[in-house]
């Protein structure tokens, strides 16, 4: 399994935009899909967006589709999620998931990932 960290959360405006990033440990960085999910107070955690090992493949839901950006720097063993146009409906608990690339499968289910970071909180105001 790989460790994972995220940051860059914080309050922002409506409108506004935020980058989070997860840094990641181990040497097999590379060869891993990477996720973000988000957990609002009183809800489940729900999928947000994936990027392939190479970064040629990315899935988003379809609320951020048009707003949020994932990418990602193998170099730097990093997963960035860019989130413009914020809406409050986008405040949760924001987690960096990882597991070894194999394809799409359940790739937007918390189950098919096995290493997640311990979240960073994003909070919109309206």
């Amino acid at each position: 399994q790989v460790q994972l960290v995220e940051s860059g959360g914080g309050l922002v405006q409506a409108g506004g935009s935020l980058r989070l990033s997860c840094a990641a440990s181990g040497r097999t960085f590379i060869s891993y899909l990477m996720g973000w999910f988000r957990q609002a107070s009183g809800k489940e955690r729900e999928f947000v967006a994936a990027i392939s090992w190479s970064g040629g493949r990315t899935y988003y839901a379809d609320s951020v589709k048009g707003r949020f950006t994932i990418s990602r720097d193998n170099a730097k063993n990093t997963v960035y999620l860019q989130m413009n146009s914020l809406k409050p409906e986008d405040t949760a608990v924001y987690y960096c998931a990882a597991r070894v690339d194999r394809g799409s499968m359940q790739l937007n289910s918390p189950a098919g990932y096995n290493s997640w970071g311990q979240g960073t909180q994003v909070t919109v105001s309206s």
